[in-house]
């Protein structure tokens, strides 16, 4: 029989994990407590911007095997695969994960489960909680009920989500102990997918605490290789050495490899800075909290980072950004997204703000997001109305408008020609030929 999915929660993972799963032909049915949301999804609305992903978003609504629902009856009715993909915030004031929307989706659901059914957790969350929502589980459902957890971690890049879900480079589950049931979920997550394990995709069945412990070691790791080399460019800017040359020459070491060496502004997004806070926070509930002493410092590193960028763009205007103009080019975390969650970009463009410079900000995608988080901050229409009369350029996300610009033209209309780049992405030569005072983290 095939099987019938429903995907609870349509944010950035389950819109993309809804209309993915459509693509390969099964039915979908995604759920959501916010209606606006259903109904613009349903409408073939994407709110999130994603490269590709409209594209399928509609291609499916339209073949009829997805559509979106607000209604917890007819999810269970209509499924026998649920996957919750609710968020897991970093908890106000705190280190921890908020987990309310994941025990919230279980208390709604459980009860509703009156037949044989496999709910797979694709939510980040620290160690124990699947076991502890396998138990709330079964003592929700229905006693004629046969509901499974599984736990089967998502691993998804933003800008490159649509490949990651539909080409992934492995899969995890995390099973019950309980051998018929461990061996029932792993069947049925073969058969869902089926297509990715006929590519040669690595498929990894674990018990649910090493699957937990998968993402959260995975984002740790990124997280502490990205902070090392940044490490690395504020030792480059006391010896006058360059952190490019240096991320280049460890990249063709085997043993260290380039991805995640690019030096720069770091880290952001709702994923790597909220993951290892919350993977520190329950190393210290399990009491192994030196295990993970070290990730304090990748956060701090990432976090001087930031500070940094401000103090070289003050140096360039002599000390003070009083009465300056400042743009800013970049607001999404990262490029190919419009996610402003914990943006290093934005971070910098309104910290300078605060020491009373004008800031005019740009980005090709996040505008809105970037609007509704920094009210206070000015937007620009495009990378030249950002600049316009600027005493100083920050180029802070590396989208690719940005790195082909033409340092003529966006010398026409500043004020000053000084550029400080965050993401070492320009080529600095090209830019002092033009005329301009480049500055960028971690070379001279």
């Amino acid at each position: 029989m095939a099987h019938r999915l429903t995907v609870i929660g349509t944010g950035y993972l389950g819109a993309t994990h809804a209309a993915c799963m459509a693509d390969l032909g099964f039915e979908v049915l995604g759920l959501d407590v916010d209606k606006d949301k259903v109904d613009r999804l349903q409408a073939g609305d994407l709110p999130v911007y994603e490269p590709g992903l409209e594209a399928v978003l509609q291609r499916n609504l339209e073949a009829g095997r997805l559509r979106f629902t607000t209604s917890y009856d007819e999810a269970a009715d209509f499924g026998d695969v649920h996957f919750i993909c609710v968020g897991t915030p970093q908890k106000q004031g705190e280190y921890a994960a908020d987990l309310s929307y994941v025990d919230e989706t279980i208390g709604a659901l459980a009860p509703r489960l009156d037949r044989r059914c496999l709910v797979v957790g694709k939510s980040t969350v620290p160690v124990g909680t699947a076991r502890h929502l396998a138990e709330r589980l079964a003592r929700l459902a229905p006693a004629d009920g046969d509901a499974v957890l599984a736990w089967n971690p998502e691993f998804l890049r933003e800008g490159f989500a649509v490949q990651d879900t539909m080409h992934p480079d492995r899969i995890v589950i995390g099973v019950p102990d309980d051998p018929d049931d461990a061996a029932w979920a792993e069947q049925v997550l073969r058969e869902v997918y089926a297509p990715m394990i006929a590519e040669g995709c690595p498929f990894v069945v674990a018990d649910y605490p090493t699957a937990e412990l998968v993402k959260v070691s995975a984002n740790a790791f990124l997280a502490t290789k990205i902070s090392f080399i940044n490490a690395m460019a504020e030792v480059c800017e006391a010896a006058h050495a360059d952190v490019t040359k240096l991320s280049e020459a460890l990249s063709y070491d085997d043993r260290i490899g380039g991805k995640f060496l690019g030096p720069g502004l770091g880290f952001g997004g709702g994923c790597l800075p909220k993951d290892i806070r919350a993977f520190m926070a329950r190393a210290g509930e399990l009491g192994v909290d030196q295990a993970l002493s070290f990730l304090r410092e990748v956060d701090a590193i990432n976090q001087r980072r930031r500070i940094r960028m401000v103090d070289l763009a003050r140096e360039l205007l002599g000390g003070s950004f009083i009465g300056r103009t400042v743009g800013v080019l970049g607001a999404a975390f990262k490029p190919n997204s419009d996610d402003v969650r914990d943006s290093p970009a934005l971070d910098v463009a309104a910290n300078i703000r605060s020491q009373g410079a004008r800031v005019t900000v740009y980005d090709p995608q996040a505008l809105e997001n970037a609007r509704r988080a920094h009210p206070n901050l000015d937007y620009g229409s495009s990378a030249l109305d950002a600049a316009r009369d600027a005493h100083v350029v920050l180029l802070l996300t590396e989208w690719a408008e940005f790195r082909d610009m033409d340092p003529d033209a966006l010398g026409a209309v500043v004020a000053e020609k000084n550029i400080v780049d965050g993401r070492n992405a320009l080529d600095p030569e090209r830019w002092r030929t033009a005329g301009w005072t480049y500055r960028a983290l971690g070379r001279p």
